[in-house]
């Protein structure tokens, strides 16, 4: 048992050391914006600024600007806040009932929680915003400067006893269509069948100049990427084998390409809320939540393929963090949308201690998804 632990951690010692630096420059990248997001609207509702930090406890280096704002790299790099005027905390909490009380016109001017209900809403929701607009602006450039690679949705191998033998696929067949939306690639097709897995889709197939329609329910499978880590995915046991010449890049125009962003940006959303609600419903196992660990490791794995990779992931980790941030917890800005909502039926904010009980409790919340987050982190880099 003693080696068993000796080299769980020695492995997750090296792999932290080889990721660290990828891990921080796409987390970088994301807080920024999050933070970014925050910040602006802030100053265009006329809010005071105090901090804007990337990372939290103490101070490596920082400035102020010229409006008395201070920008800093504080030494936990494990995300970000901007602090405003009238904020208690760096999750902003407000200051206490006298002091808000005691503030001049002036100060209250300023002051983000004497501001109304609507532009508070605007500036906490502004972060989460500025994370799926990061995430759009990263797939449109990708788009626009190395196009959009395909491959014909053509079956070159079925496996024997596979969920595709069932429906009737043979080689040679080429997929247009599934559940009505058209397939203009394998990745297309891929995409589809690997998040519906159990469920019975509806096929069109093109068969040499025959058109047919089959019926195939993808298997659900655990299957391995490049790097090893384990995806439970809908899978349905055909191959396509890529010859040379047969990946085509397309080259896109910009409006063309921001399309493709907000549809790239959307299905990471989507597949994201679903898996979300798979585990709450039974048909998803909860230990592919991952939490600062597990985003080092694939950092580290994605930075070996290239820049462009790397910049997509942060992209992908901006939407998830957008998601996040948008759930109704006290504590984040889905949980100050929530208090601000109720603010606007009743005509006055919740009290001092029901707002105080509600940051307790999404404390809590928080508290328990980052230690669950790492304990999976833990086993699945244990087991890599």
């Amino acid at each position: 048992m003693s080696e068993f632990f000796l080299h769980s951690f020695n492995t997750l010692g090296h792999g932290l050391i080889g990721y660290v630096v990828p891990f921080l420059f796409v987390l970088t990248i994301v807080v920024f914006f999050h933070e970014l997001g925050h910040f602006l609207v802030a100053r265009w509702a006329g809010v005071r600024v105090l901090t804007f930090s990337l990372g939290f406890g103490p101070e490596l280096a920082g400035f102020n600007d010229r409006h008395g704002t201070r920008w800093k790299i504080s030494a936990i790099p494990l995300g970000g806040y901007v602090k405003f005027f009238g904020d208690e905390s760096e999750a902003s909490t407000p200051a206490s009932a006298e002091t808000l009380a005691s503030m001049s016109d002036e100060e209250r001017a300023g002051s983000f929680h004497h501001k109304k209900v609507g532009s508070r809403a605007a500036i906490v929701a502004a972060g989460p915003i500025a994370n799926f607009i990061l995430a759009i602006v990263i797939f449109t450039c990708l788009f626009t400067f190395f196009g959009k690679p395909s491959t014909t949705a053509r079956v070159d191998k079925v496996e024997a006893g596979s969920a595709a033998a069932a429906a009737g696929f043979q080689v040679g067949d080429i997929v247009t269509v599934i559940d009505g939306k058209i397939i203009g690639s394998f990745s297309d097709m891929q995409r589809i069948v690997s998040v519906h897995g159990g469920d019975t889709l509806n096929f069109t197939i093109k068969r040499g100049d025959t058109t047919l329609q089959l019926r195939g329910t993808p298997e659900q499978r655990e299957v391995k990427d490049s790097f090893g880590n384990a995806h439970r995915l809908g899978v349905l046991g055909i191959t396509r084998a890529t010859n040379p010449g047969d990946v085509v890049t397309e080259r896109v125009d910009p409006a063309t390409a921001l399309w493709l962003g907000v549809r790239e940006t959307w299905f990471v959303v989507d597949r994201t809320l679903a898996y979300i609600g798979g585990v709450f419903t039974g048909r998803e196992a909860a230990d592919q939540v991952g939490g600062p660990l597990r985003i080092a490791q694939i950092s580290g794995q994605v930075a070996t393929i290239g820049l462009a990779a790397l910049i997509q992931l942060a992209a992908v980790l901006s939407i998830s963090i957008g998601l996040l941030n948008l759930f109704p917890v006290p504590l984040l800005d889905g949980g100050h949308l929530l208090f601000y909502a109720v603010e606007a039926i009743r005509g006055r904010p919740l009290s001092e201690r029901a707002q105080e009980m509600g940051f307790r409790i999404g404390l809590g919340l928080v508290l328990m998804l980052m230690v669950f987050a790492t304990y999976n982190d833990i086993l699945h880099l244990a087991a890599s």
